[in-house]
């Protein structure tokens, strides 16, 4: 294994104004950042369980029948015809004009052909990927993946996690898309592989039981002295996200969040829009944190005796004992990954290895319980939106139809509060859709990120040119994966797009069904 450490130019390279109430930093920065980087894939580190083929049933046709054969002659024969959107790879290979692929507004619906993820087997390859970690400040290593740092005049690109996953979540979109951009995906401080490497409560009453004394981390009565304001809470994140991007990036990037990553990349470009080229929520969560924030409402938060912070009170060190082991049982990661994917064909046996070896590290059960109590952001994810909006930051929404969490009417009222964002909404695609159709995720970013670039003149992904689209349109979008045909169905809603404009079309398209069956 060659393992390389190198030190970062100082920050102050990187001159940054900040409102002193809103964005104050938590972290103090350091003029030395150590960052040391392995090409080794810490993901073949673990492989105790495989549930794949236990707990998730495949219950979709891809096609078995067809090759990657089929994909070739459909690129052949279209050719001749329209390149969606300019130049990245999307072809129209078919066009129907029955009554079910008409949109509201009539549109037809058309079958787009895009490219697959990089194939091995074929000796195509996507790019490396690079394991990291960079010293934040002492006792606070930072892990994360970066990929295509070869592509020096290429834009960045950052992904952030959602809840309880880290930078492993991405490796579809960092070989893929690392291919043509810089690529960076961080784990977020007490979360994947930035726990921390020391006991931040060292105590002889650790632990409740003679087994936990052993291995568990954070639960003492008195706090280290660089864990004694430590909170893992929004604020921090944001932090996290804000020094990263300009110590180890050092330009303005293109930030892509998942779920919790979606509110912190929206907050993040709150506070920092100038370093910002653009934002894409997959399923961003709207709410986080229970607590009020004492900054935002001190007088509120001072009723509650503890917020995340340690040492963790006697009374949640009792209920954690109980509520981890239910949590961070194999059987109850593998139920709720069977929730978020709407496809349970979809092989997860990596990223649940990944997130059963994160809970097995001695800090995760009071990382965990720091993270449930933490207070709420400074701004809601509203303001958050609202400051973007006004800022003139570009936001981008790209959501899993079928997410039993974050359902379609949060996205929704998204769209409502940012009429020109553009909207995708995919279906059948769950809670990561990243994950789920990356295929689709990749050649929505390719093309979003292209259309900036160009400053409009090329159109945005599944548009035939660039006029905008005011009301809704769909797609059947087709790609080959492992040799099958797979489809999915993309909805691109426009700027003057409402739900009661849905709800009415969807009576009319009611109507009209009944009234061709009775005639």
């Amino acid at each position: 294994m060659e393992m390389i450490s190198y030190n970062c130019p100082p920050s102050g390279h990187v001159l940054v104004k900040k409102s002193p109430n809103l964005c104050q930093s938590k972290l103090s920065l350091i003029k030395t950042h150590k960052i040391l980087c392995t090409g080794i894939d810490f993901r073949s580190g673990f492989s105790g369980y495989c549930i794949s083929n236990k707990l998730f049933s495949k219950n979709l046709d891809h096609g078995k029948g067809s090759s990657s054969l089929d994909a070739v002659e459909g690129l052949k024969s279209a050719n001749s015809k329209k390149v969606l959107s300019g130049n990245y790879d999307g072809y129209v290979i078919d066009g129907e004009e029955d009554a079910g692929s008409i949109s509201s507004h009539g549109e037809t619906k058309t079958k787009v052909l895009i490219p697959g993820l990089p194939d091995e087997s074929d000796g195509e390859s996507g790019a490396p990927i690079s394991s990291c970690f960079w010293e934040l400040k002492p006792k606070f290593n930072v892990h994360y993946e970066k990929a295509g740092c070869e592509n020096l005049s290429s834009p960045a690109v950052l992904f952030l996690p959602g809840f309880g996953v880290g930078s492993f979540h991405y490796e579809k979109q960092l070989k893929d898309l690392g291919r043509d951009y810089r690529v960076w995906a961080i784990d977020f401080l007490g979360q994947g592989m930035s726990l921390p490497f020391e006991n931040p409560t060292p105590s002889s009453k650790e632990g409740c039981t003679t087994e936990g004394k052993d291995r568990s981390w954070g639960l003492g009565d008195e706090a280290e002295p660089w864990a004694s304001e430590l909170v893992y809470s929004l604020d921090l994140w944001q932090d996290q996200v804000c020094y990263f991007v300009e110590q180890v990036i050092r330009e303005p990037v293109y930030v892509v969040g998942n779920s919790l990553g979606g509110f912190v990349a929206v907050y993040f470009a709150a506070c920092n829009p100038h370093l910002v080229k653009g934002v894409t929520l997959l399923n961003a969560t709207p709410f986080w944190g229970f607590l009020p924030n004492p900054i935002r409402s001190p007088r509120l938060a001072k009723i509650f005796p503890w917020s995340g912070s340690f040492p963790l009170p006697e009374s949640v060190r009792k209920l954690l004992e109980v509520v981890w082991q239910k949590i961070s049982h194999p059987e109850s990661i593998a139920e709720v990954l069977k929730q978020v994917y709407a496809d349970h064909s979809t092989n997860v046996d990596i990223v649940f290895s990944r997130i059963l070896e994160t809970t097995q590290h001695p800090a995760a059960a009071a990382s965990f319980a720091s993270i449930m109590f933490a207070p709420q952001g400074q701004l809601s994810f509203g303001e958050a939106l609202s400051r973007c909006k006004m800022n003139g930051v570009p936001i981008c929404l790209t959501y899993g139809k079928e997410d039993p969490w974050v359902k379609p009417v949060w996205g929704l009222q998204v769209k409502r509060q940012l009429p020109e964002a553009p909207y995708y909404e995919i279906s059948p695609a769950g809670h990561c859709p990243h994950d789920e159709v990356p295929e689709v995720v990749n050649y929505l970013l390719r093309g979003w990120i292209k259309n900036l670039e160009s400053e409009g003149s090329i159109a945005l992904p599944l548009l035939d040119d660039t006029e905008s689209i005011q009301y809704s349109i769909a797609r059947d979008v087709e790609f080959v994966r492992e040799g099958s045909k797979k489809s999915v169905s993309v909805t691109f809603y426009g700027s003057k797009f409402s739900l009661w404009n849905s709800i009415g079309s969807y009576i009319k398209s009611r109507f009209g069904r009944l009234e061709s069956k009775s005639s």
